[in-house]
């Protein structure tokens, strides 16, 4: 008899050894690996969130500057389409305005659509009238 209060070791019976199996370590792998493509997809998704965010904020900020020298100028705005400029944090975004006239002849429609090159990132319309 042992005396040792601890349970002695027994030699592995037939040759089996005691741990992992080559495939339960792939599976496990295999599981990580697919945790790890969902992470990176849903940082992904916050970064290109996060950006939109910040070109749609920079683009109402040229819009709103657009319409607010419509207002500035204190006269009926004529009609048609015109372009400008606009620099925003670094960056250059066109701002494509379009008056349009509108039953009463005191009224004018005028919208500020922001593009970054040809994409449309943000559009805001208002009515001018005369002053």
């Amino acid at each position: 008899m042992n005396s040792s209060p601890h349970r002695a070791t027994q030699p592995c019976r037939a040759g089996l050894h005691a741990g992992f199996t080559l495939i339960e370590v792939l599976v496990a792998l295999g599981i990580v690996a697919i945790a790890l493509a969902a992470g990176l997809q849903a940082t992904g998704a916050i970064t290109r969130h996060a950006q939109r965010q910040s070109d749609m904020l920079l683009a109402q900020l040229c819009a709103e500057n657009a319409l607010v020298k419509v207002r500035l100028a204190r006269q009926l705005p004529g009609v048609g389409d015109s372009t400008s400029e606009c620099t925003q944090a670094g960056r250059n975004l066109t701002v494509a305005q379009a008056v349009r006239p509108t039953p009463n002849p005191n009224f004018r429609r005028v919208d500020a659509q922001v593009l970054d090159g040809e994409v449309p990132i943000w559009r805001i319309s208002t009515v001018v009238g005369r002053f």
